[in-house]
């Protein structure tokens, strides 16, 4: 008996811990709640959610209703997503020590019909001379030799750098074109080698171009000349200052200055060839050309007129990229003297 009973007071507890630590049923929001069908639990009723104690109300009538939509001209408030969007990819950017980016140029392209007609005339040049013997350069000599052809001709651009720095009042750059030629044309083997880069003597070529465009030449519609690709008019009176400080029009042997003066296009060309697959997937190659082009002599010339260029602009602006255009003295032609 008292076994019997010890069993029935443990089982009326362990029926207590169960209620006990059973969830409690939520309260019903109707008045009638869904009866059980089948053993299966009814699914919950849907309730409209309850606005906020604190949001404005509009008045219908005789009644309120609280109000849904913010007031006109008020900005609706931010989401989740929106606020988080904004912490991760907000008005902050990566390097906030570079400078601010150079607008691009507004393209002043009255004489497009034009320049088109020239752009399809380069571009025959440019598929059926200049790109095979710029691949077959590529292919036949190697890097080392063309890096020391490239920097031979770099070189040469130094002294018209030097004059141009002067004409645009910064006689410190002046100093620095003059010394990394005279430095590399002595220890460099005449240019071939270029230890004046190990000295920190930062490279920048200058143009009359960019000269004018320093006095306040700033605005110029673009032309496309035949051969020598991209310019401004600007830039076409920049030639006429560029041309005759040329050294290498200096030599008098026609074959060794038409030579040299072919060398440096094929050598330009090869330099370019990275560009060509993105040129190929281009819409259209003539607008990709023309904005790449100006956009490229905007950094040059905005780099220029800053008065504190090297704290001013990054290293991968102030170091000269090969710049598509062919230089204005590698265009081979006889040497042109008074009496034939």
């Amino acid at each position: 008996m008292n076994t019997f009973r010890l069993c029935t007071v443990l089982l009326f507890a362990a029926l207590a811990t169960a209620c006990a630590s059973a969830p409690k049923p939520a309260p019903a929001t109707d008045a009638a709640s869904p009866a059980v069908i089948d053993g299966t639990t009814p699914a919950p009723a849907i309730t409209e959610a309850a606005p906020p104690v604190d949001a404005p109300a509009q008045e219908t009538g005789s009644d309120t209703v609280p109000a849904t939509e913010p007031a006109a001209g008020v900005p609706a408030p931010a989401t989740d997503a929106e606020d988080d969007f904004a912490a991760i990819y907000g008005g902050s950017v990566a390097d906030p020590t570079l400078p601010a980016a150079v607008a691009s140029p507004a393209v002043y392209d009255p004489w497009e019909k034009f320049n088109r007609k020239v752009h399809r005339f380069n571009n025959a040049v440019d598929r059926g001379v200049a790109r095979p013997l710029a691949r077959a350069y590529s292919n036949v000599v190697p890097r080392p030799m063309r890096l020391g052809v490239s920097n031979f001709f770099n070189n040469l651009t130094q002294p018209l750098s030097a004059i141009n720095h002067l004409l645009q009042g910064r006689p410190k750059q002046a100093s620095q074109a003059l010394g990394r030629f005279l430095l590399n044309s002595t220890l460099g083997i005449g240019g071939i080698f270029d230890p004046a880069s190990d000295a920190k003597l930062p490279r920048r070529s200058e143009d009359f171009g960019q000269t004018l465009g320093v006095w306040g030449w700033k605005k110029s519609r673009y032309v496309e000349l035949p051969f020598f690709g991209p310019r401004t008019v600007r830039d076409v009176f920049g030639l006429a200052g560029d041309i005759p400080l040329s050294p290498v029009r200096y030599i008098e042997d026609d074959k060794t200055r038409i030579f040299l003066q072919g060398l440096n296009l094929v050598d330009t060309r090869a330099q370019l060839l990275s560009l060509d697959s993105l040129r190929e997937g281009a819409v259209d190659d003539y607008t990709l050309v023309r904005d790449s082009w100006m956009q490229r002599r905007a950094y040059q010339i905005e780099g220029t007129r800053s008065k504190d260029e090297d704290k001013s602009l990054p290293d991968y602006l102030n170091d000269e990229d090969p710049d598509p255009t062919v230089p204005a003295n590698a265009m081979p032609m006889p040497q042109i003297t008074p009496g034939g």
